[in-house]
């Protein structure tokens, strides 16, 4: 189950203490694209490319790693001239590792941002990544993932019980 659960969880990007992920070892950044850094399918918001645009400044490598298509994928990270892994097949550990060679990074100095725990998290927990969870910027996304949504609820509850109920582990 350990595969299934984030590091840390936070509301959106805009909450996650880049100085803590510095002071931890952290160079590089993968990011999900769609629900974790803009809508499906939409541009990226100006207080996005904002913030990206401040934690490379400050220091952060970064990688677009996303199932989408490579000219969707193109069109988000040409704004802010981040690398990208288009048609990534998450959670497959190709696509993380081929992130972490763009940016010259290691497993131990990566984190992995995304919205979704069978892809994302899932696939950054594979490699021993840092992994980072938050909540989907919006309810529209891609039919198939709205059933996945599901599950992760339900793994999500059971895992909030688990470790904030009476303070013991439960047993599964």
């Amino acid at each position: 189950m350990q595969y299934f659960l984030p590091s840390q969880r936070y509301d959106s990007i805009f909450d996650i203490p880049l100085q803590e992920l510095t002071a931890s070892g952290i160079k590089g950044l993968i990011f999900d694209l769609d629900n974790t850094l803009t809508e499906w399918n939409k541009e990226l918001p100006s207080e996005t490319t904002a913030w990206l645009k401040f934690a490379k400044n400050i220091g952060f490598k970064m990688c677009f790693v996303s199932n989408n298509s490579d000219t969707r994928v193109r069109e988000v990270a040409d704004v802010v001239e981040v690398p990208f892994v288009a048609r990534a097949g998450k959670p497959r550990r190709r696509s993380f590792r081929r992130a972490m060679d763009l940016m010259q990074t290691t497993a131990d100095t990566t984190a992995v941002v995304g919205d979704q725990i069978f892809t994302d998290i899932l696939g950054g927990n594979r490699l021993g990544l840092l992994t980072i969870l938050v909540s989907p910027i919006s309810s529209k996304e891609f039919p198939g993932t709205r059933v996945v949504r599901l599950f992760e609820k339900i793994l999500l509850k059971w895992s909030s019980r688990r470790d904030h109920g009476d303070g013991r582990e439960r047993p599964s």
